[in-house]
């Protein structure tokens, strides 16, 4: 069976899956749609809010980031774990303990203003719907490539299968569909990795593959990469801080973790289960079974690259014509993806250190138009040049997003295989683009109309209202997923800086803090959320053109905007602490409630 038809049906079938899962336990009252009736099992939750958390970003795009950057990809690995025993002995118990449905709501309640609680909406808001752009170019990227057809319809099919479970079965039926797609994910993520690791170094285990020697018998992996990396200019692929300084590094994996613990999606999962002990016991489970997927990714990247080092420039390293080029080369540069430029005219596909098009190092295509030797983008190229020991210049863009879903490709593994990890890309996208799509909906109709604008509606004009702004937000997503301001893992780590900056230290304020006022909270949200996202823009030229050149000697402290979160949080501590020191305590009920809050059952 041919590689398309097998996709198809691997995606159809756990599209009906999802589907089912739906419609057996859509939602019927408010307590269903927002918190699954607070009697989730806390392993099913666990399993959920893994498949919840891990979204594109994980199973995409963070073994492509991995595969480029070496040792520094290894913050993902640390800040996204680590923020996870964060959540788990800081927030999770405190927050089910409260008992509310929403993080918005523990706001208002928790700094008694309704205007507290209005700024945690906008805060999340922009939080949620930056993390849902990337999973929407996650969903774009997998349905372009493995069903071949324009991102847009791409698109469009998968903000309808999100609608349908997201609108119909509210948190109880996007609880049980993630539990159906972590295992979904999870299989389709670590079956190519054993088929890579064994192909390669004889070894099942991916973990173990990583610090193994190679099957042909030429040397340690990380080694071999190493040398291979330095031979065409590139830095060590184990050596420390090549692409950024120890600085940016340490606050990026920071920002990860705090953002971990104050994303509100994941945030909303430890209100489902039945008792305050079953929150820290689901992030404990959450955490094991994240690990499964973050302990393989190390060596999917590196597997990866080495994958497309060999298969690009051949076993001799003077590169490939492009009549010799595999099939898979072929399928991703027509998706935009992939690209070459021959830059000296031998006819040759190679790939060295050094951007292969423009400044951004981005190809620029003119339709369909080809070069004298086949190359596809034939307009703006940058200038051929030696970079460093390399012997030739670099003559391939390849975007990171695509590493963990060309690698069984590029491996020449079987076409089941190569379907099996799109529906896990897919799920991975899916089940996040839900949970967020959820927290947005029920801000808007549980905190902004119930809470704050139209406290007198009735529980089913609360449901529809829920299910509206899904919908409304559905199709924004869609359009951000369209024009998606950078790889999915940069994306979300922006999401990550913002909740980092705005939600986290209040949810941590207003449980440790007796004196933390409705004051210092407002003024710290949004000094942290103004401050994270100016510079995002200042810096990136997310929604216009950068006013700034994206270089590190512009940067605060050298930290990127991808760390810039922890700049925030730190302006947000320390406006609200200033703020509540000069002005009224909190009432004496409050400060009770927030120390009823840390007393166990």
């Amino acid at each position: 069976m041919d590689l398309q038809t097998l996709t198809y049906i691997t995606i159809g079938l756990s599209f009906v899956l999802y589907i089912g899962i739906a419609f057996w336990s859509r939602a019927t009252s408010t307590g269903d749609f927002y918190v699954a009736g607070k009697h989730v099992n806390p392993i099913a939750n666990g399993m959920a809010t893994a498949a919840d958390w891990m979204s594109a970003a994980s199973f995409i795009s963070m073994a492509g980031l991995i595969s480029f950057l070496g040792y520094e990809g290894g913050m993902y690995l640390m800040g996204w774990t680590g923020g996870y025993v964060l959540l788990a002995m800081l927030l999770a118990p405190y927050l089910r303990k409260f008992g509310k449905f929403t993080v918005p709501e523990f706001i208002g309640d928790r700094y008694y203003s309704q205007l507290a609680r209005v700024v945690a909406v906008i805060c999340l808001i922009f939080i949620s719907f930056t993390y849902v752009a990337g999973q929407m170019r996650g969903v774009g990227i997998v349905f372009s490539r493995f069903l071949e057809v324009p991102v847009e319809t791409g698109l469009f099919v998968g903000m309808g299968i999100v609608f349908i479970y997201a609108v119909l079965g509210g948190m109880k039926g996007i609880t049980y569909t993630q539990v159906a797609q972590y295992c979904v994910l999870i299989f389709a993520y670590t079956v190519p990795a054993v088929f890579i690791a064994i192909q390669a170094t004889d070894n099942p285990l991916p973990q173990l593959a990583l610090g193994s020697q190679l099957s042909d018998g030429s040397g340690f992996l990380l080694d071999k990469l190493d040398k291979t990396l330095v031979d065409l200019g590139f830095g060590d692929y184990t050596s420390p801080f090549n692409d950024k300084s120890m600085i940016d590094v340490c606050a990026i994996t920071l920002a990860l973790m705090v953002g971990t613990a104050g994303l509100p999606h994941v945030i909303v999962r430890f209100f489902t289960v039945p008792k305050v002990r079953d929150a820290r016991i689901s992030a404990g489970w959450a955490l094991l079974f994240i690990t499964l997927l973050y302990t393989t990714a190390p060596a999917v990247g590196a597997l990866s690259r080495m994958n497309l080092i060999t298969t690009v420039n051949g076993t001799d390293g003077s590169g490939t014509t492009y009549a010799e080029t595999p099939g898979w080369f072929k399928t991703w540069e027509n998706s935009g993806l992939l690209a070459w430029f021959d830059h000296n005219g031998d006819g040759k596909v190679q790939y060295a250190a050094g951007n292969a098009f423009d400044g951004n190092g981005k190809p620029v295509f003119n339709g369909e138009l080809r070069g004298p030797n086949g190359e596809r983008a034939t307009s703006n190229p940058g200038e051929g040049e030696r970079v460093g020991n390399a012997p030739f210049a670099n003559e391939i863009y390849v975007d990171r997003d695509i590493m963990v879903l060309a690698n069984p490709e590029i491996a020449g593994l079987p076409n089941w295989v190569i379907a099996l990890i799109a529906a896990g890309g897919i799920a991975a996208a899916l089940s996040t683009a839900a949970g967020l799509l959820l927290v947005i909906s029920s801000s808007v109709s549980h905190d902004l109309l119930k809470g704050t604008f139209a406290k007198n509606i009735s529980d089913r004009t609360e449901l529809m209202a829920g299910r509206v702004a899904a919908g409304v937000a559905i199709t924004i997503a869609g359009y951000l997923g369209l024009h998606p301001p950078a790889f999915v893992a940069q994306v979300v780590a922006f999401a990550f800086g913002l909740a980092a900056s705005s939600l986290f230290p209040v949810i941590l304020m207003g449980i440790f803090n007796k004196r933390m006022n409705k004051w210092g909270a407002i003024s710290g949200m949004l000094t942290g959320l103004t401050f994270t996202l100016g510079y995002i823009i200042y810096f990136k030229g997310v929604f216009i053109e950068p006013f700034a050149a994206n270089i590190p000697e512009n940067w605060i402290l050298g930290i990127s905007p991808e760390g810039a979160g922890v700049i925030g949080m730190v302006l947000n501590f320390a406006v609200a602490t200033i703020v509540a020191r000069n002005t009224a305590p909190p009432p004496l009920h409050i400060q009770k409630m927030v120390d009823d809050i840390r007393v166990p059952n």
